[in-house]
């Protein structure tokens, strides 16, 4: 059996959830599945490695954008085998955790992942909106190109009025933004709710999302869908 260290908080509970008991470790951010008991290793930005290596873990998984170069390549000059993971689209997604549970962690193929991936077969044939989506505040800054959560939102008929902007997550005064139908606020990163952040787009549309169901990729998405849908109508 693998010893798996995880530093990314949708893989934690994609491995948890196929596995229990194969997890070692995990980021300080890890909140899912709700009883995950194991060492805890700082957060995804600042994890302690010398903790990690006392582990002896056989695989740490990570993300390209989730957690920082210097800290994986700590790992490996260690001599632990790291996984990094960096999609972009749900399709992307899907495949990327097919090949990290089967190849990195000796798995099986779960049946969550095929409820996901039935789940986000179906395309969209409504109408159509645009969107502009607060990722923080104090700056503002967005989601902007190329990225998981604007894909999810396209494939719900949210097409992100960003997402052509030189920048993944660009930092845009508000009254720099263009043209848009609704204002999407999930919270996480930042904690959006009703009573901070559409007091800030006054006139506008603004739906409260769940950031993980937005962001996250793993057995979340099997009920992503119908959630997010919910709470954009």
């Amino acid at each position: 059996m693998q010893r798996v260290v995880s530093l990314v908080p949708s893989l934690t509970e994609s491995i948890a959830v196929t596995a229990p008991g194969l997890l070692i470790g995990a980021t300080d951010w890890c909140t899912h599945p709700l009883d995950l008991d194991v060492a805890r290793i700082g957060g995804t930005k600042n994890p302690r490695v010398a903790d990690m290596a006392d582990l002896r873990p056989d695989i740490v998984v990570a993300n390209e954008e989730e957690n920082r170069e210097v800290d994986l390549d700590a790992l490996r000059e260690l001599g632990f085998s790291v996984w990094v993971t960096a999609p972009e689209t749900v399709a992307a997604a899907l495949g990327s955790l097919d090949r990290m549970l089967r190849a990195a962690c000796r798995l099986a193929r779960p049946s969550w992942l095929d409820e996901a991936v039935d789940v986000w077969s179906a395309s969209y044939e409504g109408e159509r909106r645009s969107a502009v989506v607060p990722i923080w505040r104090r700056p503002w800054m967005f989601l902007g190109r190329d990225t998981f959560a604007g894909d999810v939102l396209q494939l719900l008929g949210v097409d992100n009025a960003l997402a052509q902007h030189v920048e993944r997550y660009p930092r845009i005064e508000l009254d720099a933004l263009p043209s848009y139908d609704v204002v999407v606020l999930p919270d996480e990163p930042y904690a959006f709710s009703s009573s901070d952040g559409p007091e800030a787009f006054p006139g506008r549309v603004a739906r409260c999302v769940s950031g993980r169901h937005l962001t996250w990729y793993g057995p979340s998405l099997v009920e992503a869908r119908a959630l997010l849908t919910e709470q954009l109508a």
